[in-house]
């Protein structure tokens, strides 16, 4: 099994319009699919990597050209000016998680496999999903599964899990899809449990939040006419990037000026969402939900 494959490599790429001379930011590195491309792009230019994972270390590209900084992308800012780095020329994110990810059991990212609930995007980080299972409130926990999961039982599901681990902890993907089974809809299991670990993952690696620190920061570092390239796989990574590529703001609501003039920081290059076509899902059945966004900054 590959490390990761790339959705959309061809078109994310073209959206970057990259320069030869310019300077570009993976701020998801992965496998390094897409800075490879980037590279090849490239003669005298720069190429700034950012992963939280520590395995994908393993993946890096002996360039003189490349960096890698095995950092979260809501630093980039900060990692970008101890470079000397003030501006660059285009950014992507790959969003999600890798396939490295979801086919190591140890990782705890999939439920398909009866392994401990962790699901930290690095293992630097102290709280796994079954601390979370543990230790958050009744109302915390039906919070997220609503807002990160979108499941209309999210209160049942919460009380369901906080009665379970008065008796013992839930501490495996069996533990949790045990005490959650009876709440899947029939024939909809497997979205069902996808939504219920997607929302632990979340919470657990902060991912929303992070995204918007991303997207606040690439505004501010991209030079006038750079290229903002981002991947999303679901639909609360896809609104927020929407908003903030239409208006500036997450809400996406377009602020004007006195004289009713739209404020804007981009200039959208893709009016909708990009997707994978047939011949690429039949080839990579997990690229099916891809949706890549591109704008270019115009101020």
């Amino acid at each position: 099994m590959a490390y990761h494959v790339p959705a959309l490599l061809d078109e994310s790429i073209k959206g970057l319009n990259i320069r030869p001379d310019g300077v570009y930011v993976d701020a998801t590195f992965g496998s390094g699919g897409h800075s490879r491309e980037i590279l090849k792009h490239l003669t005298t230019g720069r190429l700034i990597a950012f992963d939280i994972d520590e395995d994908a270390g393993a993946n890096i590209i002996e360039d003189e050209r490349f960096t890698f900084l095995n950092q979260n992308y809501r630093f980039l800012l900060n990692n970008l000016r101890y470079l000397g780095i003030t501006e660059v020329d285009g950014i992507i994110a790959d969003l999600g998680v890798s396939f490295h990810q979801f086919d190591e059991p140890s990782r705890g990212f999939a439920f398909r496999y009866d392994a401990e609930l962790d699901m930290r995007m690095s293992r630097g980080m102290k709280t796994k999903a079954s601390d979370l299972l543990a230790t958050m409130t009744e109302e915390e926990l039906a919070h997220i599964f609503t807002e990160y999961g979108e499941l209309p039982l999210a209160r049942k599901i919460a009380r369901a899990i906080a009665v379970a681990r008065e008796k013992a902890p839930l501490k495996t993907a069996e533990d949790l899809k045990k005490v959650t089974a009876h709440f899947v809809p029939p024939g909809h299991q497997n979205r069902f449990f996808a939504k219920l670990f997607q929302a632990l993952r979340i919470a657990v690696n902060n991912e929303l939040e992070s995204l918007k620190e991303l997207l606040l920061q690439s505004a501010e570092i991209l030079k006038k006419g750079g290229r903002l390239v981002v991947i999303t796989y679901h639909s609360l990574e896809d609104r927020l990037v929407k908003n903030f590529m239409k208006s500036g703001n997450f809400t996406g609501e377009v602020s004007r000026d006195f004289y009713g003039r739209p404020e804007l920081i981009f200039r959208l290059v893709t009016k909708k969402a990009v997707t994978p076509g047939r011949a690429e899902t039949e080839t990579n059945k997990r690229a099916r939900s891809a949706k890549l966004r591109v704008a270019e900054k115009i101020k």
